[in-house]
């Protein structure tokens, strides 16, 4: 019986060290037009910037700060599959790309996915404390939000 489970636990880590090989290409794209980036399109406060570049972009932009941790696979494939649908939804790089009504539904869509709770993410805000919003910071956002969307 000992033998057996041995052989488990080392064929387990050959695929293991097997699944190392498979490195992903990264969310780093720094060949990108600046001026369709969500802060250059409003004038976005300081405070509210700070706020998405903290808590969102590293999901829904073109490029994410990466941890430590997401070299090690099974983790950088839940990662890569979360930054792919992320940015197929929001994308603050590609904010000027959209059309008009797009870009009025998406502002919709973050101030209802934060008053929520949707966003960021648990499953992110669990890992970075620091994306977590509060209440103050929601309040920016969404009040923010309201406000640019009273001037267009």
């Amino acid at each position: 019986m000992k033998k057996i489970i041995k052989k488990i636990l080392f064929i387990g880590l050959i695929i293991f060290l097997l699944m190392q090989l498979y490195q992903p290409a990264r969310n780093e794209s720094f060949e990108q037009d600046i001026t369709s980036n969500f802060t250059k399109v409003y004038k976005v406060p300081k405070n509210v910037e700070t706020i998405l570049r903290t808590s969102c972009y590293d999901c829904h932009s073109n490029k994410t700060n990466y941890p430590w941790y997401s070299y090690i696979q099974p983790a950088r494939f839940f990662m890569e599959s979360h930054i792919k649908e992320g940015k197929e939804n929001l994308n603050f790089n590609e904010w000027g790309n959209y059309s008009a009504r797009k870009q009025n539904n998406k502002l919709d869509r973050i101030a209802k996915q934060i008053k929520s709770n949707e966003m960021p993410l648990s499953s992110y805000t669990m890992i970075h404390k620091n994306a977590t919003l509060s209440a103050t910071q929601k309040k920016e956002i969404i009040n923010w939000i309201s406000q640019l969307k009273d001037s267009l």
